[in-house]
């Protein structure tokens, strides 16, 4: 983990434009060489460093349909 990644003031956290309104997403920020991923309804919580190419290996399975939100638990 990063520094900046610990400190979110040095960070620019987005989510989707296609979120809409609510708070029920994820929210991402480029943290140097990585990226930090937070739960929108928790900006205070934890947060998972993680590198552009694991970030894109999740997005790809996610869109291949490996995760299925019924199936899975908090």
């Amino acid at each position: 983990m990063t520094s900046r990644a610990t400190n979110p003031s040095n960070v620019v956290w987005r989510k989707s434009s296609r979120s809409g309104s609510g708070n029920a997403c994820v929210e991402v920020a480029r943290t140097g060489r990585s990226i930090g991923v937070r739960d929108s309804r928790d900006p205070d919580g934890p947060r998972l460093i993680i590198t552009p190419a694991a970030l894109r290996a999740v997005v790809s399975q996610i869109r291949a349909g490996l995760y299925n939100p019924s199936t899975q638990h908090d």
